[in-house]
């Protein structure tokens, strides 16, 4: 399924991490997700909340730079072998993956990609 990613460049720097999760709180909006990777002056937060319209407009009246992107979910059991199929269906629809993180709960994971035709990747994995 395709859903609403936030990600969000933040400063690398002590607290800035709590502040972004400050404005969210606050705004009562819930993340489901949340990944962040480092680069050498800023990190990037991607993060899929329950509210993406209100996430975005407190963050950027918080002066965060914002950008929503459209992503792959998919839902599989959580045992192995689980990714490597979601993988290989991709591969052989000559899809690429930019990222992707995951996330599992309750027997079930959440596998998260950014891939260059999310149409053609929904359609690999049917």
């Amino acid at each position: 399924m395709t859903i609403k990613q936030i990600s969000v460049f933040v400063q690398n720097e002590p607290g800035r991490l709590l502040s972004f999760t400050e404005a969210l709180t606050r705004a009562g909006v819930n993340m489901t997700a949340l990944n962040l990777a480092d680069v050498t002056d800023y990190g990037i937060v991607r993060v899929i909340v329950d509210d993406t319209e209100k996430a975005v407009a407190v963050l950027k009246e918080n002066n965060y730079t914002v950008r929503v992107n459209d992503i792959l979910c998919v839902d599989v059991t959580d045992e192995p072998g689980a990714l490597h199929t979601i993988l290989q269906k991709l591969a052989e629809a000559q899809l690429n993956i930019s990222y992707m993180y995951g996330f599992s709960n309750s027997g079930k994971a959440s596998l998260v990609f950014k891939v260059n035709d999310l149409e053609k990747a929904s359609q690999a994995l049917l």
